[in-house]
């Protein structure tokens, strides 16, 4: 069920263009009904929208959205070339602990760049084989994609011309007819009018011979 319930007729292939002073009546008359707020307000009939429901990953994102902070999503340091540590001396597992551990962060980084370039050489190797084929077929699944909305489009607008040419023939089929019932009105307006007017001369003919007698 529609919630706007009026419906407004109109036969714009058989009414004469108005004017632009009629117009700027038509416009005044629709903005003294428009509440100020129309444009920011939704329509009273219209339900109220849902509250949104964000999981604290959303909502932490969009407060950091709202606070205009930079995202730091990706540790970027992992991929920059590694400084290995001072060298160390032979004791330096004793009395330098701190020093032994640096190697061995140091170590592990280098495994996990290892491995992320021994994984990209491969990817790459892989695209290098397969890329251009998995791209053509890729682009003809994209081009059939297409012609299905174009083919929708099509049907679609053949849809809407042939509403319009009903509609249009629909008009135009008693735009005769409409142009005889309105000179047929006016017409029977000018007679209303003129009965109107000689009554009025009767009736003042009426008082003034009454008068006439009185007197």
């Amino acid at each position: 069920m529609p919630l706007i319930l009026e419906s407004h007729d109109s036969l714009p292939y058989i009414d004469a263009d108005p004017t632009p002073s009629t117009r700027a009546q038509i416009s005044a008359l629709v903005n003294a009904e428009l509440s100020p707020a129309y444009t920011t307000e939704p329509h009273p009939l219209l339900p109220s929208p849902p509250s949104p429901k964000f999981s604290p990953l959303i909502s932490a994102e969009l407060a950091r959205i709202a606070a205009k902070e930079s995202l730091n999503a990706i540790d970027t340091t992992r991929y920059e070339a590694l400084e290995p540590p001072a060298s160390p001396d032979p004791t330096s597992d004793e009395t330098r602990p701190q020093l032994l551990e640096e190697w061995r962060s140091a170590l592990r980084k280098a495994y996990t760049s290892s491995t992320y370039l021994s994984n990209r050489l491969q990817n790459l190797a892989l695209l290098d084989q397969f890329g251009k084929n998995a791209w053509l077929v890729g682009n003809s699944q994209l081009e059939e994609i297409l012609k299905g909305i174009e083919k929708e489009l099509v049907e679609a607008r053949g849809e809407v011309e042939a509403v319009e040419a009903d509609r249009r023939a629909a008009q135009e089929g008693v735009e005769g007819e409409m142009e005889g019932l309105d000179e047929g009105w006016r017409k029977g307006v000018g007679r209303l009018v003129e009965v109107l007017v000689a009554g009025e001369e009767v009736r003042h003919e009426i008082l003034d011979r009454r008068r006439e007698g009185a007197v």
